[in-house]
C-alpha cells in the first residue's frame, strides 16, 4: 500500500468566532499521486491550503503531512517542514522582481539546509522547464508570463520536496502555453518522485490527473460565508 503523503480527519477551523467554521471530515493523498482539486471561488480552497501548508492551525482533527502532525508543531516547527519538505506555486508567482531567474531558484537553499542546491542544479532544472541559460541570467521581470511561471515551478522543484502544491498556478496562461507547461511540471515531479496537489476552478484540466477533488465534496461550511477567507 503506497503511503499517505497528506492525512486529514476531524479537522475544523474558524479565522475567528464572527466567522463561519470550515469543517473537513476526511481528505487523503497517496505518495506519487497527482490529484485535481476543483472548486469555485469562495468554496474554501485558499483556506484549506493554508491549512496543509502550515501557514494556519485548525483548533481539532487530524492533518499529517508526510507523516508528520502539523497540528503538533509550533508556528517555527511548521515553517522549518515547509521550507524543508513542501514546494509552493503561487498563482501571482512571487518571484522577487529584482532577482535573476536562477537567483529565485538559488533562494530555496537559502532557506532550507536540506534543499540546497548550486547554480549549476539550478540552471539546469530551469533549462528543463524550458528556460535557456541566457533566459536564466536576466531578471525575472524581463521575462514573460509563462516563462516567469516557469521559473516559479523551477523553485518549487528545486532540492527535490516530496510534495507540490500548485494553487492556479495556470490562470495566466494562454491554452498552447498552459499545455507545454503542466507536461514539464508533470515529468518533473515524475522524476523527482513528487507528489502533485493542483488546485484550480479550470475543469477541462481534470483528465489530466491521477484524481479529481471537488472541494465541495471535502469541504463543509458552518453556515453561509461572504466569499472565502
Amino acid at each position: 500500500m503506497s503511503e499517505l503523503v497528506l492525512d486529514i480527519s476531524g479537522l475544523e477551523f474558524q479565522w475567528s468566532d464572527q466567522s463561519p467554521s470550515m469543517r473537513v471530515d476526511q481528505l487523503s493523498v497517496q505518495s506519487g499521486e497527482r490529484v485535481f482539486l476543483k472548486g469555485a471561488s469562495g468554496s474554501g480552497k485558499s483556506t484549506l491550503l493554508s491549512l496543509i501548508g502550515g501557514v494556519t492551525t485548525a483548533s481539532t482533527g487530524r492533518l499529517a503531512v508526510l507523516g508528520q502532525d502539523l497540528q503538533s508543531m509550533s508556528a517555527k516547527q511548521r515553517d522549518r517542514f515547509r521550507a524543508d519538505h513542501l514546494g509552493l506555486i503561487f498563482q501571482q508567482f512571487n518571484l522577487i522582481p529584482y532577482l535573476t531567474a536562477v537567483e529565485n531558484v538559488l533562494l530555496t537553499g537559502r532557506f532550507s539546509k536540506q534543499r540546497k542546491i548550486t547554480r549549476a542544479e539550478a540552471l539546469t532544472l530551469l533549462k528543463e522547464l524550458g528556460i535557456a541559460n541566457d533566459l536564466a541570467e536576466k531578471q525575472v521581470t524581463q521575462l514573460s508570463i509563462g516563462q516567469q511561471q516557469r521559473v516559479a515551478a523551477a523553485r518549487a522543484l528545486a532540492g527535490k520536496p516530496k510534495l507540490i502544491i500548485a494553487d492556479e498556478p495556470t490562470s495566466a496562461l494562454d491554452e498552447e502555453t498552459r499545455d507545454g507547461y503542466l507536461d514539464l511540471l508533470f515529468n518533473q515531479c515524475h522524476t523527482n518522485g513528487a507528489t502533485l496537489i493542483f488546485v484550480s476552478h479550470d475543469r477541462t484540466l481534470a483528465p489530466l490527473f491521477d484524481r479529481e477533488v471537488n472541494i465541495a465534496d471535502v469541504v463543509h461550511w458552518s453556515d453561509q460565508k461572504e466569499g472565502e477567507q
